[in-house]
């Protein structure tokens, strides 16, 4: 199983490290490239998968991670994403109970060490592909190509590629499915470790427990279950010693008889067997989990895969194959978003990028050559594993056995990334194995290529620390990117530059006149600056693009209200909540629009409503009970008030609306109490201090009053109706302080 001390190895222009020093020192350039993001912000899909995940949450039941998808939707539900990894959101649920909520920095923390974990235990994983297995008497594996595990290793650390799992919290997913991917190796190995007594004993125990790590890799990302493919090369090539090559000439040319007797002897079939099956019921389990069948994606997010002719699909396939492998190649080109129009669809043959499609199959067949056909046994293994672990992880995103939701993304080459690095190690030895009087110069490049490495890190990793920086980089790698400028409109707007975000959002519309998600925010920012008839043009379009956009229905129905055509704007918000049925904020603007055609009870039972999808909705509690109290419905008013602040103890506009219905049932007391409660959360609110003057006023405290109407007055001079109750409240002191006749 074991192969003799690896001949190119010594040349590697690297110092010979014992094991633990090696790790260390790899663990130490994975922190040193991704340590600038420790305290960084949630950025993009942060949002979706953490920031408004209700799974992290302790009040949550734990057992929802197990049938809600990686977004916190239920997986039954067509929406769903269907990305099952529950173990991931339960690391993600750890680190909020251990900050006490939403803090940033413990989620980055553990992000980086799980990278510097893996990279030093991909020195094990290279040590074994390169050199071959091989224990030694305490059961540790020998490494018998130290200096290039360690360079491939120090690669796989510090490449560019990886900040997106890193830096960006969502990444843990692909963090946590390597980890438990090299276990499930490293454990496959251990089945081989009694090695030197005969060569056909395996321990069953040890590949079961590797099963169970390939099923704990894929329930933290799907990617992980391509473990099996890798154990499944590495049985074939290093325990078995099947030479690939000489294999496929005997079953082609059948001049040689076959002779399976020593592959039945050493167990092959059992293991492929035992795989093969645990493989088979984990995709069965998964393809269960999912409930109605696979995710819908849209033209939009992977729209090689829409393209109707097989040809064109194929051809743009390929094309997104050398993006990727360009990414590795020259990781300097990097965009947290690869869709919309970032990377044009080839419709010809005659089109230009269809070189690079060439020379990337030209380069895979001459390595395959190699690797196939080599007679140098070593190079032949080590080409052979390299290239399985760079193309079997990347299977599930190659669009070959199912559409995916993308057209490139950083993160899934995380895995694959370590089989480019085990190549680039090998080309380096062999070059200066083969070039040695060049040994210096290849010395320097290498170093050179590390350093460019770690800056590019440290760079990339600073961008993703928040989405202003995030967004805005990517505006030099894919200016055609409707999406880009949609998200650098959204952060603007987000930080109150809405005459900014309005450029951006214009510019993602005009390269995509069908976004209707930013025809919506671009809506919404035209309705905020009252420019009503271009904002309900925008929102029509868009819902006629899109007829279940829920969102753009209830945003049209709020212009309609402002541009007083109530009846189509009560039929947008019918429309948006027949389009969503839990639609709280919708509930509440619908009951806007009935105070204001003054129909009480359908306003009062709307906002009703919202309370009831939504107990902590403080407006349509406040709206209701100020409604009641101004149609003089005072009892009710008082009941509906304390309900609210049982659910919302702390609410200062609640607590200000039921002190003034307290005040006008003569409860002054009481009435004085919730005041007094509100301007201690709230001390700053000029028109609390002005009706709690207006409480003492009635109440007969009339220095209470005047100390409050000052207080108002000095906030809020031009409040109004209190300067007028301060003067006529003068008056009366005035009166009281002049001596009797």
């Amino acid at each position: 199983m074991a192969l003799s001390e690896v001949y190119w190895d010594h040349h590697i222009p690297l110092p010979k490290l014992a094991p633990v020093q090696a790790k260390v020192t790899v663990a130490l350039g994975a922190l040193l490239c991704f340590i600038n993001s420790y305290d960084g912000e949630f950025v993009f899909d942060d949002s979706e998968a953490i920031v408004n995940n209700k799974d992290l949450k302790p009040t949550t039941p734990l057992n929802n991670i197990w049938s809600n998808d990686f977004w916190g939707s239920n997986l039954s539900s067509n929406s769903s994403h269907k990305s099952y990894r529950p173990l991931t959101v339960l690391t993600f649920r750890l680190n909020y109970l251990l900050a006490g909520g939403l803090h940033p920095v413990g989620f980055h923390v553990l992000n980086i060490i799980l990278h510097a974990v893996i990279s030093a235990l991909m020195i094990d994983v290279f040590a074994i592909l390169i050199g071959g297995l091989a224990y030694d008497v305490k059961g540790r594996i020998l490494n018998h190509a130290p200096k290039t595990s360690l360079l491939a290793a120090l690669f796989f650390a510090t490449h560019p590629v990886h900040t997106e799992s890193v830096a960006g919290i969502v990444g843990r997913a692909d963090l946590l499915c390597a980890l438990f991917f090299q276990l499930s190796f490293l454990t496959y190995c251990k089945a081989f470790s009694r090695g030197s007594e005969r060569d056909d004993r395996f321990s069953v125990q040890w590949v079961v427990v590797s099963l169970l790590l390939c099923a704990a890799a894929m329930l933290c990302k799907e990617q992980g279950i391509t473990v099996l493919g890798v154990n499944a090369a590495f049985d074939v090539l290093l325990i078995c010693n099947v030479n690939v090559y000489e294999l496929s000439q005997r079953l082609l040319l059948r001049k040689i008889p076959l002779d399976v007797s020593e592959i039945l002897r050493m167990g092959l079939l059992t293991r492929l067997a035992l795989m093969g099956l645990g493989g088979l019921f984990m995709l069965y389990a998964r393809w269960r989990i999912m409930g109605t069948g696979p995710p819908a994606f849209t033209e939009v997010d992977n729209p090689a895969s829409f393209a109707e002719n097989i040809f064109l699909r194929m051809v743009n396939y390929n094309y997104y194959y050398s993006l990727n492998a360009w990414l590795l190649l020259c990781p300097w080109w990097l965009c947290f978003d690869w869709s919309m129009g970032c990377v044009p669809l080839i419709k010809s043959a005659t089109d230009w990028r269809m070189v690079w499609l060439l020379l990337l199959w030209c380069v895979l067949i001459g390595l395959i050559s190699q690797a196939l056909c080599s007679q140098d046994r070593q190079r032949r293994r080590t080409l052979t594993l390299g290239l399985v672990l760079l193309v079997v992880p990347f299977l599930p995103a190659c669009n070959i056995f199912f559409r995916v939701g993308f057209v490139i993304a950083e993160r899934v080459l995380y895995l694959s990334s370590a089989g480019y690095c085990l190549l680039l190690a090998y080309s380096v030895g062999h070059c200066c194995c083969r070039w040695s009087k060049y040994r210096k110069l290849l010395c320097v490049s290498v170093l050179a290529l590390l350093c460019v490495f770690v800056a590019r890190c440290a760079l990339r990793s600073h961008q993703w620390r928040s989405e202003q920086s995030l967004f805005t980089s990517a505006l030099s790698v894919c200016p055609f990117n409707a999406k880009v400028h949609y998200n650098v409109g959204k952060n603007l707007a987000d930080r109150g530059n809405s005459t900014a975000a309005i450029a951006y959002y214009r510019e993602a519309v005009r390269l995509h006149p069908t976004y209707v998600h930013a025809m919506n925010n671009l809506g919404n920012i035209l309705k905020e600056r009252n420019e009503l008839i271009e904002a309900e043009q925008l929102l029509s379009k868009a819902v006629s693009i899109q007829p279940d956009f829920a969102a753009a229905w209830m945003n049209l129905g709020i212009v309609q209200n402002s541009l007083q055509k109530f009846e189509e704007a009560e039929q947008s918000y019918w429309n948006a909540i027949r389009f969503r049925k839990k639609y709280p904020d919708c509930y509440y603007n619908l009951g806007r629009l009935y105070a204001d055609l003054n129909r009480h009870v359908d306003a009062l039972n709307a906002w009703r409503n919202a309370t009831v999808l939504k107990p902590d909705h403080s407006l349509a509690w406040n709206n209701m009970v100020i409604l009641l109290d101004n149609t003089g419905n005072l009892g009710q008013a008082e009941l509906i008030g304390r309900e609210a602040l049982k659910l919302l103890p702390n609410d200062h506009t609640i607590m200000f609306s039921l002190a003034n219905v307290l005040g006008k049932l003569q409860k002054y007391k009481e009435s004085e109490g919730f005041f007094l409660h509100a301007l201690r959360i709230n001390p700053n609110a000029a028109s609390c201090h002005g009706n709690l003057a207006v409480l003492y006023h009635r109440w007969g405290k009339l220095e209470l009053a005047k100390k409050h109407y000052e207080l108002s007055l000095k906030l809020d001079p031009e409040a109004p109706g209190t300067r007028d109750n301060y003067n006529m409240l003068r008056r009366k002191l005035d009166q009281l302080k002049r001596p009797t006749p």
